[in-house]
Order: C-alpha cells, then structure tokens, then sequence
C-alpha cells in the first residue's frame, strides 16, 4: 500500500524533464553571474531541450493524462497505457496531431469530429426548405 493514498503525478517523463531543466538553469544562472553569452545560450538550449524530452517521454506513454489516475498506475515506473490515442484536452497530445474521439467511458471530450455520411433522403429533407433552386 502507498504511503499516500493520492496520484501526485510522479512519471519517468516529469523527472527527466525536471533534472535536465535544473541543469538549463543553473548553467543559465552561471552565464547571468559570469556576464557569459555563450552560456546564457547554453542553458536556455538546455532549458529548451527539457521540454522537448518531457513532450517526447509523455508521447511515449512515460508522461500522463491530466487529473487522477487509477491506483493501479501510481507507480512512476507504469507506462500510460492511453498515451498512443493521445489524451482528452492535452496540449502536447493536441501538438502532436493526436486527438481522442469520445468513446463513452473516458469521458474526454470529443477533439475532432468523425464525419457522418448523409443518406440522399437526409439531403432533399435539408433542401426542401429551401425555395429557389
């Protein structure tokens, strides 16, 4: 049993990023101390990257959906298993190209409308208020 009976939310994807933000700005804040451009650039490059990594390890389903999660993928080390459909009102998901239609049971908002064929009848029905033509 957990020590905390809540999901705070710890994925492989948030610490990577974490660590190598922390990396990005401490070389960022040496560049601010030392007067150095070159390593001002070095550690907004690297602050850059972490973001890149985090948004790559969450596509890669070591990130996670917003809000809780069931018990059973607490654990930091669980791969998210909706992560290939992308995630309901996520941005990196929605940046990526990938946007989930509403199934029913997840409760996610549907992102993009999946088309639905008219019948003829459906057609003349719409058309025949209309006067003119």
């Amino acid at each position: 049993m957990s020590a905390h009976p809540y999901d705070h939310g710890h994925t492989v994807a948030g610490w990577t990023g974490f660590a190598i933000a922390i990396v990005g700005t401490a070389v960022l804040g040496t560049g601010v101390c030392a007067g150095s451009g070159p390593l001002l650039f070095a550690g907004a490059g690297t602050v850059v990257v972490s973001l890149l990594v985090t948004w790559a390890l969450h596509l890669a389903g070591w990130g996670k959906a917003s809000g809780p999660r069931p018990r059973d993928q607490w654990d930091w080390r669980v791969r998210d298993p909706g992560a290939r459909a992308g995630h309901g009102e996520c941005v990196g998901c929605l940046l990526a190209g990938r946007r989930r239609v509403r199934n029913g049971t997840d409760g996610a908002p549907a992102l993009n409308a999946v088309p639905v064929p008219r019948s003829d009848a459906g057609v003349q029905a719409l058309g025949a208020g209309r006067s003119g033509s």
